[in-house]
């Protein structure tokens, strides 16, 4: 397994990066579209390589994590990209309900000095219960500057909360969610180097 900065993958990894977004995060993106295929073009057209680390073996993706310290967002979506993938009325309706969602996420408190935001942490299902996402997110954490790190994952999200726990993360808010979304919880968690 090698570890590296999206940036420095030998192959353009924005398909398989908006792979594993849109797996995370299809609960919210179904609704508007059942073709996966057409969710991941949109959005591979919108990922910030320079925000995105990556497991790879055998010369594809097994995890990504995308770490940063302020905007812009590690995926930059924009309406007309939406709506050349989606068609024009369905990308017009689903970009104000993604970019809140999944876009323009906000923690419900300042981030101090020093402390950088985990965005994304997802594995492709053949890789899970190998351990590629805790030594990914090792990596990243030693290759950035940042004392604290702090993330957001959802209660019902168990395997994540272990993880992030057993790597000493620990739970400092939680927030509740907003009606019939699946989960009770959005939990905030912190880690500090």
């Amino acid at each position: 397994m090698e570890y590296l900065k999206a940036t420095d993958v030998p192959f353009d990894p924005r398909m398989q990066i908006s792979a594993l977004v849109v797996d995370a995060y299809y609960d919210l993106l179904q609704h508007f579209k059942k073709d996966v295929y057409k969710i991941t073009k949109a959005l591979a057209e919108s990922v910030l390589l320079e925000y995105f680390y990556v497991a790879v073996e055998d010369g594809e993706l097994a995890a990504i994590v995308a770490c940063k310290k302020d905007k812009p967002p590690p995926v930059k979506l924009e309406k007309k990209v939406l709506a050349k993938h989606l068609g024009l009325i369905i990308g017009n309706i689903a970009y104000p309900v993604i970019n809140k969602h999944m876009i323009e996420h906000r923690y419900p408190f300042k981030l101090a000095e020093q402390t950088a935001s985990i965005e994304i942490v997802a594995t492709v299902k053949k890789y899970r219960g190998r351990g590629i996402a805790q030594g990914l997110l090792e990596h990243v954490m030693n290759e950035q500057p940042y004392k604290n790190y702090v993330l957001e994952v959802v209660d019902t999200n168990t395997a994540a909360i272990g993880l992030y726990e057993k790597m000493g993360f620990n739970e400092i808010t939680r927030v509740a969610a907003p009606k019939n979304s699946g989960f009770n919880h959005f939990i905030y968690m912190k880690k500090e180097t």
